[in-house]
């Protein structure tokens, strides 16, 4: 542990040039004299950092010096995929692998590579939680990711819309879809998905699993995803709207931009006719009620009704 802090330790000074004690014992959670610690053992193996004292003081390297001792750890390599994903690295409980696999990449860029890649780290940023949301809690998403990566079978019992079920899966890997994060998992023979956030309990086990060999995370998905909607969307809506339910439509979903888009021309008064992908539901109904009056479902005539029952029992709870 100590001997990786020490390597992290003079990457860091190779990479930003001067750093104060208390910079480094923030950067590592140790105490400042566990830093004085390491940076005189650093000196007694003959690396040249020296430390200057006052304001503006703080520990470098001797002009020139640069470390090649930039390898990998196993945890290391296995974050190397969520470097410049801060958040979803410290959800999967490996942000101190991925940063220190980030330092070390860094260090070993030839010339100017280091200054310009951390030029690009600055002046980006992704947040993949939508707006007005904030993180769900996921005190098990570390130990499945772990699981996951070591071939370990999960035991959880898990919450859906059915109700509460106890569940036995080989877990094959982690989505993150617009700030929620997915498990695919295999139970029964059949790859599923399971949200993260409704597992209630969870315990790893000890025989390992053999992972399917044709099994492709990223094109799984994106058929998986496509099936759904094209389930969940069946119903196919002949809808009206006005210039501002337009924009409102379009705003939604794509499918609504998708409607708009392929609209007929405008009547008299400015509304246009579409036809859109729908879930003829509750739920699908609670979206077309969210535009307000300036869009009309004019059939199919069940979910027309279905709009039309709900807004009734708003008007009611609202009267």
């Amino acid at each position: 542990m100590r001997a990786s802090r020490l390597l992290s330790i003079l990457i860091l000074l190779q990479l930003r040039g001067r750093m104060t004690a208390v910079d480094l014992a923030a950067e590592f959670e140790v105490s400042m004299r566990s830093i004085y610690r390491d940076i005189d053992a650093l000196s007694a193996a003959g690396i040249p950092v020296y430390g200057d004292r006052g304001p503006g003081g703080g520990f470098q390297l001797l002009d020139g010096y640069r470390t090649q001792l930039t390898g990998l750890s196993a945890r290391e390599a296995e974050a190397m995929a969520m470097i410049g994903l801060p958040g979803p690295a410290a959800e999967l409980g490996i942000g101190a692998a991925t940063n220190a696999a980030h330092h070390k990449l860094i260090a070993a860029l030839p010339g100017g590579g280091g200054a310009l890649a951390d030029r690009m780290a600055a002046r980006f940023h992704l947040d993949a939680v939508d707006w007005y949301r904030g993180g769900e809690a996921l005190p098990h998403l570390p130990a499945i990711a772990r699981a996951m990566l070591d071939q370990r079978p999960l035991a959880m019992r898990y919450e859906s819309w059915q109700g509460l079920r106890n569940w036995t899966v080989d877990p094959l890997g982690l989505v993150l879809k617009a700030g929620i994060w997915y498990l695919a998992a295999r139970s029964g023979g059949k790859v599923r998905i399971f949200r993260i956030a409704n597992i209630d309990r969870l315990a790893v086990g000890a025989a390992p699993f053999e992972r399917p060999p044709t099994f492709h995370l990223a094109t799984w998905w994106r058929a998986e995803q496509a099936r759904f909607e094209a389930e969940l969307f069946a119903t196919i809506a002949s809808v009206r709207a006005s210039p501002d339910g337009c924009k409102r439509l379009a705003a939604q979903s794509p499918r609504g931009a998708e409607a708009v888009a392929a609209s007929g021309p405008a009547d008299g008064d400015g509304w246009r006719a579409m036809e859109m992908q729908v879930e003829d539901s509750d739920h699908g109904a609670r979206e077309m009620l969210a535009l307000g009056a300036e869009v009309e479902v004019v059939a199919p005539a069940s979910f027309r009704q279905r709009i039309a029952a709900l807004a009734e029992r708003i008007a009611l709870r609202h009267g």
